[in-house]
């Protein structure tokens, strides 16, 4: 938790929460020894969405990529305003994730000024905002308490939008997935073509109604094909393309469209991961989109270094990037170990 003049309050709910023994840092004491750790990482805003004390944890996790390695965490971020809570999450867990911590699904709290991202779930607790936020850091702070270890990966998707002819992040999928050992399942999936229509925003009782039955009111490829994949998976394998600093369309509308898969289950139990190739820059961005659409909003499992980042422009120059090969192997080899 880096101190503030926000986190007196914060603190006094945590300790309420959290073990008797639980060793409290603040990073300006410096933010070695944690590896192996199960981390819960508290950040405290001002009304502008700033903390300076928090930058400089974030500067730290960025400069060393093994000071987190074989922790496990899961952040709360609260706010004095209404904005900012989540885009300093997502900073947060791509930088410690990058520096070897995973984070179980669903790893984020946030907390804004008004609670007012609370009102829904005071009321199905029959409860206040703020007694709702207390609920869920509680049940957060158990959750990363006991989170069982992960089964063996056996079966993964890869779901991408590309043609494989001109395809960079194909070429990258490519050269990672030649380096998985015979024995995994690998079951890849084009979502090309408007085989995946977007979600409609059904109302919550006929979206629960048709994802407790495994489908969707809109049917199609995405119940018949993408669902069934998605529910035997081990691991989910996210192939974007960076053109415009967001995923493609058909990628979009398919992690809109799981909403109806979520309904009837959580993705605790299955890991995540992305290529992203960009032609110029900003991969970094679509990892983030990745961890705050599937690990912090539809719960699957982020792994240490869960992203495979490149840049490549031109029909067919991943594969002439230095050190390419190498390093699809080595995400390979990660995959299996991670």
């Amino acid at each position: 938790m880096p101190e503030n003049k926000y986190t007196a309050e914060l603190k006094k709910d945590l300790s309420a929460i959290v073990p008797a023994g639980t060793l409290w840092r603040d990073p300006a004491d410096g933010v070695k020894g944690l590896r192996g750790r199960r981390l819960l990482f508290a950040v405290c805003l001002d009304e502008y969405g700033c903390s300076v004390e928090y930058y400089r944890l974030l500067c730290a996790l960025r400069q060393d990529t093994s000071l987190l390695e074989g922790c496990l965490g899961a952040v709360i971020v609260t706010g004095m305003g209404e904005l900012y809570t989540k885009d300093v999450a997502r900073d947060l867990v791509l930088a410690a994730n990058l520096s070897g911590c995973a984070f179980l699904g669903r790893p984020l709290v946030e907390a804004t000024g008004s609670l007012r991202n609370f009102r829904v779930q005071a009321e199905i607790h029959g409860t206040d905002e703020a007694s709702a936020f207390r609920l869920a850091m509680a049940e957060l702070v158990e959750r990363l308490l006991y989170w069982p270890p992960l089964p063996p990966l056996k079966k993964l998707v890869a779901l991408h939008a590309s043609v494989r002819s001109t395809s960079n992040t194909l070429a990258l999928w490519e050269l990672v997935k030649r380096n998985l050992p015979e024995d995994i399942e690998i079951q890849e999936l084009c979502l090309r073509n408007n085989t995946v229509a977007d979600c409609n925003g059904c109302a919550y009782t006929t979206c629960l109604h048709f994802g407790e039955r495994g489908g969707c009111f809109y049917g199609g490829p995405m119940v018949d094909e993408v669902f069934p994949a998605v529910r035997e998976c081990d691991a989910l394998v996210m192939l974007c393309a960076n053109y415009n600093d967001a995923f493609a369309a058909n990628l979009t509308a398919f992690v809109n469209r799981l909403t109806a898969l979520f309904r009837q289950s959580r993705f605790y139990d299955k890991r995540l991961y992305g290529l992203v190739v960009s032609g110029y820059s900003g991969g970094d961005l679509l990892a983030r989109q990745l961890i705050s659409s599937l690990n912090m909003n539809k719960s699957f499992y982020l792994p240490p270094r869960f992203c495979l980042l490149e840049t490549a422009n031109e029909k067919g120059s991943l594969i002439r990037l230095p050190g390419v090969s190498d390093r699809g192997a080595d995400f390979a080899r990660h995959m299996m170990e991670a």
